[in-house]
């Protein structure tokens, strides 16, 4: 694997980190978010992983 394969990988994972830390964090703000708001939640975080599914690990 590549150091730049590698470290595509960890900035993905860091950025989808970061997402499901913002939707952790609106949720404990908001207990009671409308469908709006959490099909906007679930977006981000779709948003955010999808890069990780293009990746592929090679030896």
């Amino acid at each position: 694997m590549a150091r730049e394969e590698l470290n595509d990988i960890h900035d993905a994972m860091y950025v989808l980190s970061c997402a499901v830390q913002d939707v952790q964090r609106d949720l404990a703000a908001n207990k009671q978010p409308n469908a709006r708001e959490l099909k906007d939640m679930l977006q981000w975080i779709m948003e955010c992983a999808e890069p990780i599914g293009s990746l592929r690990l090679r030896p």
